[in-house]
């Protein structure tokens, strides 16, 4: 069997003590998660992370840092490299929302934890990158070299 990692983005995307996120249906059921998704041929993280934001929520936003990058193995045997990169909103657009996606909310940490504790959320990765961003986890994000030149 061949091992195919999955590269994914996240954007954190808080204002004030709000997190901007995505009610989406995943694999059949009803989930919350960050703007999140793949990173496509040719593009960045940051330019996914942007990319993603966008099309699942409607929002441009502007990615500021790093947070971590997480490893995951779903219970479908994926495994999944996620970057988790702070964004700041900068406007909401008319973009049209992803066919997934159900609705847009501005959730707050207490809420977050609530649908943790019901297992609405896409993934433990959810919740963490909150976490991590609270406890002041911050990279820049030229720690992730992108180059084509080694």
């Amino acid at each position: 069997m061949t091992f195919k990692p999955h590269i994914t983005v996240a954007a954190l995307v808080r204002r004030k003590d709000r997190y901007l996120i995505v009610e989406e249906i995943y694999d059949g059921r009803k989930v919350y998660n960050q703007p999140a998704g793949h990173v496509e041929a040719g593009e960045t993280v940051v330019e996914a992370c942007a990319r993603e934001a966008l099309e699942e929520s409607c929002w441009r936003v502007r990615p500021s840092h790093l947070i971590g990058v997480y490893v995951y193995k779903a219970p479908n045997g994926v495994t999944y490299y996620r970057f988790g990169l702070a964004a700041e909103a900068l406007e909401e657009t008319g973009h049209t929302l992803d066919e997934d996606i159900v609705a847009v909310h501005w959730l707050t940490l207490k809420e977050m934890q609530a649908l943790h504790n019901r297992g609405e959320l896409r993934s433990p990765l959810v919740l963490k990158l909150i976490e991590d961003d609270l406890a002041g986890q911050a990279y820049p994000l030229n720690l992730i070299h992108e180059g084509s030149n080694g």
